[in-house]
């Protein structure tokens, strides 16, 4: 029986962020597991995973013809050798190209939609190209996963998908042995402490965070905005370092740049903040509230799914800086043990809803029906998961 599988994401660190546990599931199973990567500083560590990593070089902002031909020529002669039992997509050009080159080829494919990202937030006549591109190749696809209802429902009306094989995720899920409740830090003597965890992206309401720190230091001097996560240069929404050295030097911010482990700074924080335009569903929003810490995020799609209003956090009108503030002002004026009360509250819904065991038992299963479709397939050789109604997530 082929045992082969393989998985595209756009970068080696997605898979060491927020796919290592699918990895090493599928490696503890008895998967033979090749990653389909750019190549970046992270690769090496894919084999402390037990997977095979290949260098994939992908124009991951651009929309350039050429390279994007070229990119599914590069995807086919790999999967052409592989010959795999199952390719698994994330990100949107392993999700296009690679389904492509799959589908041609026989090869069962799994998707993963983890956000439209900002695709569909600027310019119609490029979302109206992503759609006719994802129309095409997840025509084929034996299952189609995706992080929140109303990703799914826009892909089902839009007929970029089948409901047959739709099937909703937890996101990538969080693990919850990692990340554990953390105490409340004693008082900060520099004041109340927010932390912003994302890629430095116009698109993570970024700006908007900076908006509202200087409408509360107007209120609470005392009050701390940090910024953790990487600055992205090539993507076209990216923050630029200099703007956030500028905030910087106004006192407004402190960068703490990118870390391999948030926990120290999640436990340095009072609350984490997320003014996001659209997600799939945020992981550093699974990783605060898995670590019992309350939550300030945007009423939108993804940060809605792990928000609960005035339960484990508040949420604030998107893209409005004196909406986040007047939630940061409301959040800081909060007893300590009512903030310990909704950290409470948020750990007890990762725990319910979005356990990272959720997501591997269901790519586990799907896994499984392709290989019992692959020992009844037909003399052509095309072995399909069969299409029957995807069981969705409880509310």
């Amino acid at each position: 029986m082929n045992k082969k599988i393989v998985i595209s994401v756009n970068t080696a660190w997605n898979i060491c962020n927020f796919r290592a546990g699918l990895v090493k599931s599928f490696v503890r199973q008895g998967y033979e597991v090749l990653v389909l990567a750019h190549d970046d500083e992270y690769a090496p560590r894919l084999a402390a995973l037990g997977c095979h990593f290949k260098q994939l070089h992908m124009d991951q902002h651009g929309t350039s013809p050429s390279r994007d031909l070229a990119l599914l020529v590069k995807y086919r002669r790999v999967l052409h050798s592989v010959r795999p039992l199952a390719y698994l997509g994330f990100t949107i050009k392993p999700n296009v190209y690679g389904s492509i080159a799959a589908s041609g080829l026989a090869i069962p494919v799994i998707n993963n939609i983890g956000g439209l990202g900002a695709t569909f937030l600027h310019g119609a006549m490029l979302t109206e190209l992503v759609k006719g591109l994802y129309r095409f190749s997840l025509r084929r696809s034996s299952r189609v996963f995706f992080q929140n209802r109303d990703d799914r429902q826009l892909f089902l009306d839009a007929k970029m998908a089948r409901e047959s094989v739709s099937e909703l995720l937890p996101g990538s899920g969080i693990d919850l042995r990692h990340f554990q409740p953390l105490p409340m830090a004693a008082p900060a003597p520099a004041g109340f402490r927010f932390l912003l965890i994302a890629r430095m992206l116009k698109d993570k309401g970024v700006e908007e965070y900076v908006e509202a720190a200087r409408i509360v230091r107007r209120h609470i001097p005392a009050s701390q905005f940090q910024l953790l996560g990487g600055v992205d240069s090539d993507n076209p929404n990216a923050i630029r370092l200099g703007q956030i050295r500028e905030w910087e030097a106004q006192g407004l911010v402190r960068y703490l740049d990118r870390a391999d482990d948030v926990r120290p700074y999640l436990g340095q924080a009072d609350c984490v903040v997320l003014p996001s335009y659209r997600e799939g569903v945020p992981h550093s929003l699974l990783e605060a509230a898995a670590s019992a810490r309350p939550i300030i995020a945007t009423d939108v799609v993804g940060c809605k799914d792990i928000v609960d209003d005035n339960c484990n956090g508040f949420l604030c009108r998107v893209k409005s800086g004196a909406d986040l503030a007047d939630k940061m002002i409301r959040m800081a004026q909060l007893t300590p043990e009512q903030r310990t009360c909704m950290g409470a509250s948020g750990r007890a819904k990762v725990v319910r809803e979005f356990d990272e065991d959720i997501v591997i038992d269901k790519y586990l299963a799907a896994i499984r029906q392709i290989e019992e479709a692959a020992s009844h397939s037909a003399p052509g050789g095309r072995a399909l998961l069969p299409a029957v109604a995807a069981p969705t997530l409880q509310e």
